[in-house]
């Protein structure tokens, strides 16, 4: 969470349009990457963003259960972010050095998280579970928590966010659109990129 300001949400359809995305969002300043489970091409694209840019950090999101964790953790990635957080799931990654980020969307799943060890999240789908308002709330009874938004997250609100003192970054995709991707157009990429950066320095 420390690494940067925004963590691309990133679907590919293969790890040949992964590596090319993975440069232009190195050229536009960020080298972290989160790679979702939702397209066949997934594990393969985590496999080849960690091996061909090692000093980049490669992480898989979408991770629902310990066999798509182990999945990810043999793939190579760096991290797992999931959109919530079951007793399995949570009880399996304690078994490994690879972080998870877990999603949360109330307070009693804020407890569950804690009860774990946990005491960063993120919130997802922050902007439909309260977004700016529900994470003030938070900073009340949960004063040492962290957070990272995501869902909803774009350039008007990114600021905003991070505006607070319990988000330590946001997760969005309007720097990584599937239409560019689709389209090849990674110079496009990297200046979207390189805005988004800027906006949040």
């Amino acid at each position: 969470m420390e690494v940067s300001k925004i963590i691309p949400v990133i679907s590919v359809n293969s790890a040949d349009e992964m590596l090319h995305l993975a440069e232009a969002l190195i050229k536009g300043g960020v080298n972290i990457f989160e790679i979702t489970l939702r397209t066949s091409a997934a594990l393969v694209a985590i496999e080849a963003v960690a091996r061909e840019f090692p000093h980049a950090m490669t992480g898989a999101g979408t991770v629902i259960n310990a066999q798509t964790f182990q999945a990810v953790y043999d793939a190579g990635a760096s991290f797992a972010i999931s959109p919530g957080l079951t007793k399995e799931l949570a009880e399996f990654a304690q078994n490994f050095h690879m972080p998870l980020l877990p999603g949360v969307a109330t307070a009693s799943e804020i407890m569950n998280g804690l009860s774990y060890g946990f005491k960063e999240f993120k919130l997802f789908p922050a902007t439909v579970v309260g977004g700016i308002p529900a994470l003030k709330a938070f900073g009340g009874p949960f004063a040492d928590v962290m957070f990272c938004p995501t869902g909803g997250i774009n350039a008007s609100n990114a600021r905003s966010f991070l505006e607070l003192s319990n988000v330590a970054c946001i997760g969005g995709s309007w720097i990584v659109p599937s239409n560019l991707i689709a389209e090849k157009k990674f110079d496009e990429i990297t200046r979207l990129t390189k805005e988004a950066v800027e906006l949040l320095r």
